[in-house]
């Protein structure tokens, strides 16, 4: 079971292929096998890298709740470039992943080749900040009074991912069971640490307009939260493209894998032009 030290955390990857590095950057309820579809596809051009985030077992669990936030996600993107020795990537990101590859494109655009920001936008709106953080922690308190065993069921028929049940039950289901395996304690300090207080997107104008990073932005037409996110993104970003995928909800890798490699695949042989 490969793993690299990243900022002191022992950190598990799985890595696949051979060519320019592809990386992987999962979402609050994905892992390293949730870019499965995307690591067999890629593969077969690219050195393809997913790793499991701090708080996702196998990789290390910190206790510290002050060793989660979104500073330390998009550091640990760039930890994991470091470790395994990769100068520049392509960095794909979903949701939470998605936030923290927008990051890395803010700190370090140097070691991008191109930024994939899909499904991002959560809880961004001025207005909902409060809302988003109320929920964020009645979420973490629900993992901790049920176990994620129990609580993952709930979270996986969110009105964002029931189109994914629906289209691809089989899959939905591989989704939720993996989810539900998640630990209890790393998933209530992420959602802590990370999700609750990272930053609003429509705080970071002016960091968006500094990005000549090429940056495709997807999302589903169902994923009500973030589609003005990735408007809004779309209109910030100088290099950047909008995909909306129709009738998808939040988790549109493994709910359009298909059509969401084929999208990336073309946008990076473009170079985003």
């Amino acid at each position: 079971m490969p793993t690299t030290r990243v900022n002191g955390i022992n950190i598990y990857y799985e890595e696949a292929g051979a060519g320019a590095p592809l990386v992987f950057v999962h979402e609050f309820a994905g892992e390293a096998r949730s870019w499965h579809l995307q690591m067999r596809f890629f593969a077969r051009r690219y050195r393809c890298i997913a790793f499991n985030a701090r708080g996702y077992p196998p990789s290390d669990v910190p206790k510290d709740g002050g060793k989660y936030s979104q500073d330390r996600a998009r550091d640990d993107i760039r930890a994991v470039l470091d470790a395994l020795k990769i100068d520049k990537a392509h960095i794909v990101g979903l949701s939470m992943g998605g936030f923290a590859t927008l990051h890395f494109g803010f700190t370090y655009p140097e070691r991008a080749r191109s930024l994939v920001v899909a499904g991002c936008g959560y809880g961004a709106e001025p207005d909902k900040r409060a809302q988003f953080a109320a929920e964020a922690e009645a979420s973490a308190g629900r993992f901790e009074e049920l176990t994620m065993a129990k609580a993952a069921e709930a979270f996986a028929l969110g009105p964002t991912r029931v189109q994914h049940q629906n289209r691809d039950p089989r899959g939905w289901r591989e989704f939720a069971d993996q989810f539900a395996e998640h630990s209890t304690e790393g998933a209530a300090l992420t959602m802590r640490g990370v999700q609750a207080k990272r930053p609003s997107l429509f705080e970071l104008t002016d960091k968006m307009k500094t990005i000549k990073v090429p940056t495709l932005i997807m999302t589903g037409d169902e994923d009500d939260p973030c589609l003005e996110a990735g408007i809004f993104m779309k209109r910030k970003l100088p290099r950047s493209g909008l995909i909306v995928l129709p009738k998808a909800g939040h988790a549109i890798n493994i709910e359009e894998p298909a059509a969401f490699n084929t999208m990336v695949r073309g946008a990076i042989w473009s170079g985003f032009r």
